[in-house]
């Protein structure tokens, strides 16, 4: 008989063939399996890391038995050496519990700075091993480290009928990056929501539990939005299943932060917007349900305490109301890296959803206290107050063809009369009372009130909210000068409270964490600060000259809080050394500097750019693809965008991708790589990678001494 081979010559010969499913054994009668879809059926979200520092990371994985549900008996190798030939950690007795659908996260210490790590997790069943694909991250930078930083930031990467083409170009680079910081909308809620997402079924999200989603209607497309935790986790995992997502985070650790799809679309606290005021939508245990499964699906730790070494309890991660997710971190002397909470803190948008356009939203003595009361000396500004005696009839009319409106949209007859009771009173304006009047036919049409001699204010019609329940001059395509009037009295008013979107306690922290002495400071918000104007005022093309306004493109982003962008924008400038912002969310690449502070935004990864859903929206009301408006804004978007903000450096509204940043002591480098918006339905993993790198473009901007420059 043979001499018995020594445990230690298996494991030298296994790893010689297969380096990446070789892991140690306990015994020489424990097998090891290297079949990597075995090893992976164990695994099926592969590994990931996160939260990179100086002396820690935090590792993660999602471990199953396939033949049968339960928790999952884990162990953690962690070593310098690819192969494993030395070990800085093995952890034995990790539990991927079931209660959180198997996924665990540990928080591993005791590194050394600006070190690459490689890592693997190990479940035993019956004898044999099977063993996660082996990760790879690295520690930041020490404090006194003179290096650059160099990294990617990216934002929204739509699973539905698309594919991770700009992902994969980022692994062809094979780029040496410290981390991949990914500013939010890591999942998109919905399973097809036909105004932004694809109907390829090739690529869906299916619910385990269908009866717990939210069901949704557009038209004649019925699809569902998550709503139990058990639905979250179904498109994480889905999401996670992508092989080009999992070798992303196999490779390389991620910073992360959320913003509204992780969640709910346009979604402030925990409020939703899907029936735009028709109903309230405070979903608080929604919420919780979704963060806890953003908690258990990415390897972050939130409100980070400088806690030792070991798993990190989801749980007492604090959810909502009392969320706190906002953290910094330093990579070395010339980066302090300083992630904000967009959503969780932020007001509702200031225009309500369910506003009546006709309110007077600024009436006159508020007006002629702002000193602007001459620009608004028209008629078309006029007023009355409805509650007056010799308004009876008119505001019975009024109330009626509000009621009816109302049911039109959706409301029962209860529902419509409750809000007619909040809406039809007080000072309304008389360019769109007279319309609804006229609009509801004899006898109503008789009662049309003359705007003369009127008083003179501004209406929510006038920042181009047309109907009851409608995006239209809410979130989207909102008249810009009378929005900026009504921000500036509503923040006095209010005393700040309406525009106070980082919340109190957050922005104390975010001016306190400014001070650091790092040269610079890279802010990340998920949504953008660069202003998107559409400026259609002189174009004479458009034969509706009410429609000759300059337009904000949305008011879901910094934009929708004009006031408040000011004041923190001119803080930065005047308080802070080298500050630059990092940001996401609107599906299109910038770079503008904003008040004297350089800005710059990622395109989406996979979801619809700005371009796709700006002709959708515009044919929605009621433009057709022949017409001025359409050319201006869903054509010509990129050009009509640049003349109203001539700031704008990088200006890309038709392309997916991501940006590599590189911060050195004296610039910051911003390369940004573009695949045409056309291409994402094509799954380039099925082509060569010469096709997939033909796809790609550049454009590169320096960042130096507060401005932006080309080249």
């Amino acid at each position: 008989m043979s001499q018995k081979m020594h445990r230690r010559t298996i494991l030298q010969s296994i790893v010689a063939v297969a380096a990446t499913t070789a892991f140690g054994c306990s015994d020489d009668e424990t097998t090891v399996d290297t079949q990597s879809d075995k090893s992976r059926a164990y695994f099926p979200q592969s590994v990931a890391s996160g939260e990179p520092r100086p002396n820690s990371v935090v590792l993660w994985t999602r471990a199953i038995n396939p033949a049968q549900a339960g928790d999952i008996t884990l162990s953690l190798d962690v070593s310098t050496d690819e192969n494993f030939g030395s070990f800085v950690l093995q952890q034995q007795g990790l539990t991927a519990q079931a209660t959180h659908d198997n996924a665990i996260k540990i928080k591993v210490t005791n590194l050394q700075p600006r070190t690459t790590y490689y890592y693997r997790f190990i479940h035993e069943n019956g004898g044999d091993k099977f063993v996660s694909p082996v990760g790879r991250t690295k520690t930041a930078p020490s404090a006194t480290d003179d290096v650059p930083v160099k990294f990617v930031f990216a934002s929204c990467q739509d699973y539905v009928g698309r594919y991770y083409n700009s992902w994969a170009r980022l692994l062809q680079l094979d780029t040496d990056l410290d981390f991949i910081a990914f500013l939010g909308d890591y999942i998109y809620e919905t399973t097809g929501d036909p105004a932004f997402q694809s109907t390829n079924t090739l690529r869906g999200i299916q619910f385990t539990e269908p009866t717990t989603a939210l069901v949704q209607h557009s038209g004649i497309f019925q699809y569902g939005a998550a709503a139990s935790l058990s639905n979250y986790r179904d498109i994480y995992k889905t999401v996670r299943a992508d092989p080009i997502i999992q070798k992303l985070h196999e490779r390389y650790p991620f910073i992360v932060m959320w913003d509204d799809h992780e969640f709910s679309n346009d979604c402030w606290g925990s409020n939703a917007t899907y029936e735009n005021g028709r109903r309230t939508e405070r979903q608080d245990e929604r919420r919780r349900n979704a963060e806890q499964a953003f908690f258990e699906f990415l390897p972050i730790e939130a409100n980070p305490s400088g806690a030792s070494q070991g798993v990190i309890d989801v749980n007492s991660e604090p959810k909502y109301p009392d969320t706190h997710i906002y953290r910094d971190f330093e990579f070395g002397k010339h980066v302090r890296f300083i992630v904000t909470d967009y959503r969780t803190y932020r007001p509702d948008h200031l225009v309500p959803e369910d506003a009546f356009p006709g309110t007077v939203a600024i009436d006159a003595p508020t007006l002629a206290a702002t000193g602007y009361a001459d620009a608004f000396n028209s008629d078309l500004f006029s007023y009355i107050d409805v509650d007056a005696p010799e308004y009876a009839q008119v505001k019975g009319a009024l109330r009626l063809g509000y009621i009816a409106l109302a049911q039109q949209s959706g409301l029962s007859s209860d529902e419509a009369t409750a809000k007619a009771d909040i809406w039809v009173k007080g000072n309304l304006a008389l360019a769109y009372v007279n319309q609804l009047l006229a609009a509801a036919g004899a006898p109503a049409s008789g009662l049309v009130v003359s705007p003369a001699n009127k008083p003179r204010g501004v209406a929510f019609v006038h920042m181009g909210k047309l109907g009851l329940f409608d995006q239209r001059g809410v979130r989207n395509i909102v008249v810009k000068d009378t929005y900026d009037l009504y921000s500036y009295v509503r923040y006095l008013a209010t005393q700040t409270a309406s525009e106070n979107v980082l919340g109190t306690a957050q922005e104390a922290w975010f001016k306190d964490k400014l001070k650091a002495t790092n040269t610079w400071k890279v802010i990340v918000s998920s949504v953008s600060f660069s202003s998107l104007v559409l400026d259609l005022s002189n174009k004479t093309d458009i034969p509706d000259t009410s429609l000759r306004q300059r337009y904000y493109f949305t008011t879901d982003q910094w934009d929708g809080f004009p006031t408040k962008k000011k004041e923190l924008l001119t803080y930065l400038k005047n308080n802070v050394s080298n500050p630059l912002v990092i940001s996401g969310d609107i599906h299109a690449a910038f770079a503008s500097v904003e008040e004297g502070v350089p800005t710059l935004t990622a395109p989406a990864i996979s979801s619809s750019a700005i371009q796709e859903e700006a002709g959708t929206a515009v044919m929605g009301a009621g433009f057709s693809e022949g017409s001025a408006i359409y050319r201006y804004i869903a054509v010509d978007t990129d050009k009509t965008l640049k003349e109203a903000n001539p700031a704008l450096a990088v200006n890309k509204t038709d392309s997916h991708g991501f940006v590599v940043l590189e911060v050195k002591a004296d610039e910051a480098v911003a390369t940004y790589h573009f695949i045409p918006s056309t291409e994402v339905h094509k799954d380039y993993s099925r082509r060569t990678a010469e096709e997939l790198r033909g796809q790609f473009t550049t454009q590169t901007v320096h960042v130096r001494n507060g401005a932006i420059i080309s080249g």
